[in-house]
């Protein structure tokens, strides 16, 4: 994953540490709890491949999916901040992780002030991915909510490959995307179905295309295009 255009560059010494501090890789089906709500204990971990999201969940079983998880993506660190986990992470797809124990976190700050920065740095960045949900379930209209979502996903997709012309992939149901920005599922289905019919986005067997990204912008009303910044890879 390093080589790609999306990850910055490590200094070697800090490339090593990290791979002192791997624990090796584990592998999860999809419909796994990777981090269950309340754990006190558990790793940390990177996603290297597949898909998986942070959750929260009310007494009668509602949820809120609070964003989405893809390769590059660091597990676990809000647990390590708190006495349990606030939240929950579930795979979505089938997945491969990077895996560090709990004292990792600690080791990276106290060894290499640049990766505890980095590791800031994340936490930034998943922070501000969970301020544009709360303004898409809070201020956007059903169909600027999912215009979003699809312009933001496929560009955090498209970056980690060049996508091919039958689009990248999406393996959303229509219930995750109903959970992620508030709506119901019969409105996530009405809305997808008028923005395809608008002729600005297609899904099928699990492929995203975005046929008129302009038009989905204006939308959207996004700021930026969407693209995800270079990033940091622990």
């Amino acid at each position: 994953m390093r080589p790609l255009p999306l990850f910055e560059p490590l200094q070697p010494a800090d490339a090593q540490l990290i791979q002192n501090l791997r624990r090796g890789q584990s592998d999860r089906q999809a419909g796994n709890m990777l981090v269950a709500e309340g754990s006190t204990q558990g790793p940390l971990y990177t996603l290297f491949s597949g898909w998986a999201f942070r959750f929260k969940t009310l007494t009668d079983g509602r949820r809120q999916i609070l964003n989405f998880l893809l390769p590059g993506d660091f597990i676990g660190l809000q647990r390590n901040m708190t006495d349990a986990a606030v939240h929950g992470v579930e795979a979505l797809t089938d997945v491969r992780l990077c895996v560090f124990e709990r004292d990792a976190l600690w080791a990276l700050h106290r060894e290499a002030p640049r990766l505890g920065f980095v590791v800031t740095w994340l936490a930034a960045h998943e922070e501000a991915a969970v301020d544009e949900n709360l303004l898409s379930v809070g201020r956007r209209s059903a169909l600027e909510r999912v215009a979003t979502l699809l312009i933001v996903l496929y560009k955090r997709i498209a970056a980690l490959g060049n996508p091919p012309s039958d689009g990248v992939d999406f393996p959303l149901t229509q219930q995750h995307i109903a959970d992620a920005l508030g709506l119901s599922l019969v409105h996530t289905h009405r809305t997808l179905r008028r923005l395809q019919r608008m002729g600005l986005h297609q899904i099928d067997n699990g492929r995203l295309r975005l046929l008129d990204v302009t038009a989905l912008k204006r939308i959207a009303d996004l700021y930026g295009d969407g693209k995800p910044p270079t990033r940091p890879l622990i």
